[in-house]
């Protein structure tokens, strides 16, 4: 594990390669034998059914149910509506032929004959489209509002260029879709979902977020407003982080679905789309991780706690394990989540930077000496510190100090993203200072024209019109147009 270190890329040498060593090396996927797309292995896993879980209690708070789509969806559903085509048909991936059953030729030889598809099929790029097919069999009246179905699934957009977890063609996620009676309601839902992904960033992420709404060109195809969650990594460039989508009438009208309201006329109904991917674990690594691998918040870590005897002889092994058995039967009874690593085939330096590596957030190591003392080496991940305690009272002590950690990581990424944060008024000054990272807070005039000269000559974009922020009109530092507001410019994974 040593050399396994050594070669682990130092983020001030290569931050990029760094991210590429970490995620392999910590075990939490490769490539896979299909072009753009990757292996989730299980301790990458892990962490995504943890996130899962705790997402998936938060949106059923909301009032979401689960459901499952079709992957395939109808080439025809897709444009039905205008900007949702335009904005999917370069990744889509699409299915054209199905295999029939072998059969001979004349000659006795097999062939294998491949039939069209009387309609070409996505793949699933996300399922506003099949679902709003299905919503109008399901929404008659007023009574069946508000609908609000969430799911579970993979997706694919067809990408050039990939990184495991930030852009893959196939990954995994959620969408959430939901139909409202009202303007009023929907719009409030895209807004509530925005505060929920929030929360999750903030509060078992530890990763801080501004909120905001997009720019129209940054907007999901087919909104008429998309609400963002933005994070900043160490290398100070954003990473967009979950979205929210309040979309109108749009999808209603395109596939008919109305309803009957208290006063039995028909009315269109309103609609909202929400999701967070496998990116989520991107975020994770770049928010938080250092040169000796993966700092993980307590709260979404596979492992909590990792107990290691250093022993000499099986008798001394016996003796350590008997001693150390009730406490992880009472940490596993606080719900803490224990590995016991008493496995011989592996020396304690290996294991101890192998869980480094894994970002386990508490180390907790007995030896002889320990055994007579009656104390154990306790180790924090987020600040590598060691000390000797007592055994006496340790269970409330790694409890307290797990809540101490992922409280610390937190404050820790804020404090580095907020001394990361400028108002600039100069677009020279800005030219130069934004190859070096971070969010910058810079009128904008409301034109496409000035966002695209931007991004053409930094390669930067606007993230969001921030909330939170307060707002004082103006000038544009590009254009010298009045402006009404400052919006957030940054370069983005």
């Amino acid at each position: 594990m040593a050399k396994e270190l050594k070669d682990l890329t130092k983020r001030a040498d290569n931050y990029s390669q760094w991210y590429n060593d970490l995620v392999v090396k910590a075990d939490l996927a490769e490539q896979s034998a299909v072009r753009g797309c990757m292996v989730i292995k299980p301790y990458g896993y892990a962490i995504w059914e943890k996130m899962q879980h705790q997402l998936d209690k938060m949106f059923k708070a909301t009032g979401a149910q689960n459901a499952y789509f079709p992957l395939l969806i109808p080439k025809s559903f897709l444009s039905r509506e205008a900007e949702h085509v335009e904005g999917f048909a370069k990744e889509a991936a699409v299915v054209t032929h199905y295999r029939l059953r072998a059969k001979e030729d004349k000659s006795g030889v097999e062939v294998d004959p491949a039939a069209k598809l009387e309609e070409e099929l996505i793949i699933r790029p996300t399922s506003e489209t099949i679902i709003w097919n299905t919503y109008k069999n399901w929404i008659h009246s007023w009574r069946d509002l508000p609908l609000m179905c969430n799911q579970w699934c993979n997706v694919m957009r067809w990408e050039m260029r990939t990184r495991p977890f930030l852009r893959t063609s196939e990954f995994l996620w959620q969408e959430g879709h939901t139909a409202h009676a009202t303007r009023e309601e929907a719009e409030e839902e895209a807004q509530k979902m925005l505060k929920v992904y929030a929360e999750f960033a903030e509060q078992w992420m530890g990763v801080p977020v501004i909120q905001g709404v997009k720019s129209e060109t940054e907007r999901f195809a087919g909104a008429l407003d998309t609400y963002t969650i933005e994070a900043m990594m160490q290398d100070g460039k954003a990473l967009q982080s979950g979205t929210s989508h309040f979309l109108g009438q749009n999808f209603a009208k395109a596939f008919d679905v109305t309803y009957l309201n208290k006063d039995n006329k028909p009315e269109l109904v309103w609609a909202t789309s929400w999701g967070v991917s496998t990116r989520l674990i991107g975020a994770l690594i770049m928010t938080h991780s250092d040169d000796n691998g993966l700092v993980l918040p307590p709260r979404l870590a596979p492992i909590q706690v990792v107990i290691i005897p250093i022993t000499k002889g099986p008798e001394q092994l016996a003796a350590i394990t008997a001693r150390l058995q009730p406490i992880i039967d009472d940490l596993r009874s606080a719900g803490i989540s224990v590995k016991y690593d008493d496995a011989d085939n592996k020396r304690p330096g290996f294991k101890f930077a192998d869980y480094e590596l894994k970002g386990v957030p508490v180390r907790l190591v007995m030896g002889g000496r320990d055994l007579e003392n009656g104390t154990l080496e306790i180790m924090r991940r987020d600040t590598l510190e060691k000390e000797t305690v007592s055994i006496d009272g340790i269970v409330k002590r790694v409890e307290n100090l797990l809540e101490e950690i992922q409280q610390n990581i937190f404050s820790k990424a804020k404090a580095y993203r907020d001394a990361r944060i400028y108002e600039c008024d100069n677009y020279e000054e800005f030219k130069n200072r934004v190859k070096d990272g971070g969010f910058f807070l810079c009128h904008w005039d409301g034109t496409a024209e000035t966002e695209a000269r931007i991004k053409e000559e930094t390669q930067a974009t606007i993230r969001c019109v921030p909330f939170g922020v307060e707002q004082t009109p103006g000038t544009d530092m590009v254009s010298g147009k009045p402006a009404k507001y400052r919006v957030i410019i940054a370069r983005s994974y």
